[in-house]
């Protein structure tokens, strides 16, 4: 069987046979760091089905608009990561947590790139909303309200450090 050049897969680092041309949509990395990846949307539908306990605990409080009449959308793709829960009227991400995120090194640099993106991110360890769901909606409620909206290590707080109209001139 005989492979075109059009037909050549990526190599081991993702890099092409020089001249080849990749096929539209095919793990494409977007140009844009503000797009989507290619899968992206694949592997969000299969975390809303693959849901941690605490996720599930607290996507049953916000969906359908029950937070104060609050919209949010859980496992979304932004760029190139996809957040637990965003509420795109008011730019606030909220992120759950479990025990692999306790050092990891790839938070800070996932946040500073959130915050640069008009979105504030608000952490929440998975065992917070399992044993003191109210208190976590009260501090999602007071975000979204501002009443909280400095940076906080201890509430694992990042604003967002570009407006919301910042995110494409449009609230998306």
């Amino acid at each position: 069987m005989r492979i075109e050049r059009d037909e050549l897969p990526p190599l081991p680092d993702g890099e092409r046979v020089a001249g080849a041309k990749r096929r539209s949509g095919e793990g494409a990395a977007p140009t844009d760091p503000t797009k989507r990846n290619a899968g992206a949307t694949a592997r969000a539908r299969k975390l809303r089905v693959n849901e941690t306990e605490a996720e599930y605990r607290l996507w049953g409080e916000l969906r359908g608009r029950h937070l104060n009449g609050y919209k949010f959308v859980r496992q979304v793709p932004l760029g190139p990561f996809i957040t637990d829960f965003v509420c795109r009227e008011k730019g606030l991400i909220v992120e759950l947590d479990g025990s692999q995120h306790a050092d990891s090194p790839t938070d800070p640099a996932r946040t500073a790139w959130l915050n640069g993106h008009g979105y504030s991110v608000l952490r929440f360890w998975n065992h917070e909303v399992l044993a003191e769901r109210r208190a976590v909606l009260d501090t999602i409620l007071a975000c979204l309200d501002g009443k909280i909206s400095t940076p906080s290590p201890g509430l694992r707080l990042a604003p967002a450090t570009l407006s919301p109209l910042g995110r494409g001139g449009k609230l998306r």
